[in-house]
């Protein structure tokens, strides 16, 4: 990861860029599949969930096939929103709504049961003050 790209990926203008030119879903660390045995662990069917960096990822799309009824994604791309939200507009179960996660003030405390967020970790780092350039803080 070279430091512009990684200054960017805090940015919705790289993400709205990046949806514009790719085809086709893509997930970041696991798919559903090998996920799935160990939400069903913690996380019932009928629970309202969050996903945080949904992107273009069938993740969310597979959740629903698995029985999950409230599956709330979202995004900093208006991009791969309005892209997700014509893809599923037949599938009430999904909602995408454009949001950064650095400001979910939108929702209200306790809207959701379980949050799911499998590259927040990965990209908080990547756009942290000391992958600019700043002075590292090391309680990160």
């Amino acid at each position: 990861m070279t430091g512009a790209a990684s200054q960017a990926y805090g940015e919705a203008w790289y993400w709205d860029e990046r949806y514009r030119k790719e085809s086709g879903p893509f997930d970041w660390y696991q798919k559903y599949p090998a996920l799935a045995p160990l939400l069903r662990l913690y996380v019932c069917p009928h629970q309202r969930l969050l996903l945080v960096g949904c992107g273009n990822s069938v993740f969310g799309e597979n959740m629903v096939h698995d029985g999950y009824q409230d599956v709330v994604n979202i995004d900093i791309s208006s991009v791969v929103i309005e892209q997700m939200k014509k893809k599923y507009h037949d599938r009430p179960q999904l909602k995408y709504t454009k949001m950064d996660v650095r400001n979910m003030s939108d929702f209200e405390s306790g809207s959701f049961d379980a949050v799911i967020d499998k590259v927040r970790p990965k990209f908080t780092r990547a756009c942290s003050k000391d992958a600019r350039g700043g002075e590292q803080n090391p309680q990160r």
